[in-house]
């Protein structure tokens, strides 16, 4: 249970350190790209030996890239998601994004849901729609279309980004599996690097240290928020852990956000964050 715990935690921690450093000077990317300079010096720690990195098939070396790919647009939509949205929605709708893991399973891998999985999904869906209805005496404006894109960007690209683990799974070697985070990590940090460097040219913006050190301070949680995650399912039920880890993580998010930030969801957007708990709560059953 400690290391459910400390999994929640470290989860909740990226949505709030993004929410805390929401007010940028610098380049947009300095954060990310310091997230994942973190994780890469961290992976290869936890490998150990390096030599068994060129060693990997090429199935672990195409499932990386295209992970760190998605990695980087889920980090991206989140912290832009937050800036319009707040870090409850925000961190709300990316732990949503488990239904396209879960869908993949269903549709590509020929896994059968449950019924109490397909209520689910339904809730899910249900919950989107609330969460975007406008409360009472509010007027609906082209910001408010934009933050709900922001919010299924963010709920696609975080669910991609866990779905390719799925299909590394299925086509990948399981012994390469530390690997595999290492060039997910690797190749994340590479485009990012890119887009800073266009950022750059856009706008002059360079990356300012705060902002690198801020990512140090997304990526120690980044990386222990998995570490956790497995550690608790070796000692617990999957039944137990995955529920918990997600509502607990949305519930701490949002706690944290009134308390420090004085986020107040609308009584419509309360709503649809409970029916978000309930869903995920049912997916994972």
């Amino acid at each position: 249970m400690q290391f459910l715990l400390l999994a929640v935690i470290s989860s909740a921690a990226i949505a709030l350190v993004l929410k805390f450093f929401r007010s940028q000077e610098g380049n947009r990317y300095g954060i990310i790209i310091g997230n994942y300079l973190t994780c890469i010096v961290i992976s290869l720690i936890m490998i150990g030996d390096l030599s068994l990195i060129p060693a990997a098939v090429p199935s672990t070396w195409i499932c990386g890239v295209i992970g760190g790919l998605l990695f980087v647009a889920g980090l991206v939509f989140m912290q832009s998601s937050i800036k319009a949205n707040g870090a409850t929605l925000t961190s709300a709708f990316g732990k949503l994004g488990v239904m396209v893991p879960l869908a993949m399973s269903f549709l590509v891998f020929g896994e059968k849901p449950a019924l109490v999985q397909v209520a689910g999904i339904l809730v899910a869906l249900v919950a989107l729609v609330v969460i975007n209805s406008p409360s009472k005496g509010e007027n609906t404006s082209e910001v408010k279309t934009y933050s709900f894109a922001l919010l299924i960007l963010c709920f696609l690209g975080n669910g991609l980004a866990d779905a390719m683990a799925k299909v590394f799974e299925h086509v990948g070697e399981r012994s390469d599996d530390r690997i595999y985070i290492s060039i997910v990590f690797t190749a994340a940090c590479l485009i990012s690097a890119v887009l800073a460097y266009m950022e750059y040219r856009n706008t002059g913006k360079k990356i300012l240290t705060k902002e690198l050190l801020a990512g140090i301070a997304v990526g120690v949680p980044n990386y222990y928020s998995s570490f956790f995650l497995l550690g608790s399912l070796e000692r617990l039920p999957s039944f137990l852990v995955y529920p918990i880890f997600s509502t607990g993580t949305i519930l701490l998010v949002m706690l944290v956000s009134t308390l420090l930030f004085k986020e107040r969801p609308t009584k419509t957007q309360y709503v649809g964050i409970v029916m978000i708990l309930m869903a995920l709560i049912l997916l994972n059953l």
